[in-house]
Formats: structure tokens, C-alpha cells, sequence
């Protein structure tokens, strides 16, 4: 299923519920933020070890999939009330994170990482 047909499913289930006239850039943004701060509470208290693990606990796994699914909805909301395509952003914004961020191999000499 491509970005274009799941923002199509969301605004329908959007339209079906009349919850369009909610769906503002500004409260689409803050139920974003808020949905990555659910997401984020399910990794808050975790060692670096077990956040890597979490998806071994099926009730965690649960809870993960569908937080990640609520960033996701939200995210393809936004973008679809904006007009932004996010299959050309996201290349975009890959090409210019490289330019900016060129990657840099250590050398069997170097003492130091290099960020």
C-alpha cells in the first residue's frame, strides 16, 4: 500500500466521522507530538539493552505497533492537509542530511570518533 492510498484511507476516516474541521496543521502537530510522547513513554524507563529487546514481550510489542501506527497516522495526516508529498520530501532531505553530513570512515590510526 503506497503513502498516497493510507492518506487516502485517513481522510476518509476522517470525513466519515466529520473530524475535518479538527484537523488543522496546528492540532494535527500537537496530536503528532503527543502520540510520539506515548510512543516514547513505552522506551522512557528501558536500558539501552532492553529498549532493543522490547519487541521480544508481545504486550510491549503490541503497545509499539500501535503507537508507531498512531505517529504514522497523524504524520501522513499532516502531510496530506499541508500538500506535502512526502515520497519526494524524504529523498530530498536524505540528499541534503549527506551533503551536510558526509560519511566519514575512521582509519585504523584514528584515536578519536568522528561525529
Amino acid at each position: 500500500m503506497s503513502i498516497a492510498d493510507l492518506q487516502g484511507q485517513l481522510r476518509e476516516f476522517a470525513a466519515e466521522r466529520d473530524w475535518e474541521q479538527f484537523h488543522s496543521p496546528k492540532n494535527l502537530v500537537m496530536a503528532l507530538v503527543g502520540e510520539a510522547g506515548e510512543l516514547t513513554e513505552l522506551f522512557q524507563w528501558l536500558t539501552p539493552e532492553e529498549s532493543a529487546r522490547i519487541m521480544e514481550d508481545p504486550a510491549a510489542a503490541g503497545k509499539v505497533r500501535d503507537e508507531l501506527a498512531d505517529v504514522l497516522a497523524y504524520l501522513l495526516r499532516l502531510s496530506d492537509v499541508l500538500g506535502v508529498d512526502l515520497e519526494q520530501a524524504l529523498p530530498a532531505k536524505i540528499l541534503k542530511n549527506a551533503a551536510k553530513y558526509p560519511a566519514v570512515r575512521p582509519s585504523v590510526n584514528d584515536s578519536e570518533p568522528r561525529h
